[in-house]
């Protein structure tokens, strides 16, 4: 079985969700009685990835001590990026490749769910040759959301800032990294793995999107928070049925 690593991005301070989850961290968000990290955990588990690091920073010794006394829920090797001052997403990326052995590398939102097909993805990235590749999510209304164009070759194009009654391709905060492409930019220490790499080297690097129309929800606002409580169990239930 091939070697697969996952980092998840679960460093942030969760500012917009703090008046709905005030005392913990997004990933630990109370979904249905079980945190938001388990039914990431959940997802993963049928791709077999031998390796997931945690990229931690906010109330980090809750995600740990989480990961710690619940063994099962990720049954492989975890890591822990820790982050003593806050890093930004490219930063927390960046940090993490000291524990990263292949060359392609996942990373994931910690506050996203989207049920990417990564083993497709993972074709996909490799096919293209791809530097980096972002699974991208048609949506009818995707105001709250910047938007994202491809070429016949799959290959993103423009990125388009948020605007209203916008619809389109979204990204969906699920990335396939060439690790070589990545570390070989001098970035600073703290940046936008969203600004500071996928807008400003757009043009000097493959970037591909690979269009997934399956079920998505990023809680990082009170109203999606609420939304999950029942949509994401279902989820489960469904996928479990086999009908999903």
């Amino acid at each position: 079985m091939e070697y697969k690593e996952c980092i998840i991005l679960a460093g942030g301070l969760g500012t917009r969700l703090q008046s709905a989850v005030p005392d913990k961290p997004k990933c630990l968000a109370d979904i249905a009685g079980k945190p938001f990290l388990y039914y990431l955990a959940q997802y993963l588990k049928p791709y077999h990835f031998q390796h997931i690091i945690l990229a931690v920073g906010h109330k980090r010794e809750m995600i740990m001590d989480y990961v710690e006394n619940n063994p099962d829920v990720f049954p492989c090797h975890v890591s822990f990026s820790i982050e003593e001052e806050p890093l930004g997403t490219g930063g927390a990326i960046a940090q993490s490749m000291q524990f990263v052995q292949t060359e392609d590398v996942f990373v994931l939102n910690g506050d996203t769910f989207f049920d990417v097909d990564l083993d497709s993805m993972l074709a996909f990235q490799r096919n293209k040759m791809a530097d980096c590749t972002l699974a991208l999510k048609p949506m009818l209304h995707a105001s709250r959301y910047g938007l994202v164009e491809t070429d016949e070759h799959d290959l993103i194009t423009t990125f388009h800032e948020k605007k209203e009654n916008a619809s389109g391709l979204i990204n969906g905060g699920v990335y396939c990294l060439f690790k070589k492409a990545f570390q070989s930019i001098p970035f600073p220490t703290r940046f936008s793995f969203e600004t500071a790499y996928l807008e400003n080297h757009l043009h000097e690097r493959e970037m591909a999107g690979f269009i997934q129309p399956n079920y998505f929800l990023d809680i990082g606002i009170p109203e999606d928070y609420e939304k999950a409580q029942t949509e994401i169990p279902f989820y489960f239930q469904q996928k479990a049925k086999g009908e999903s």
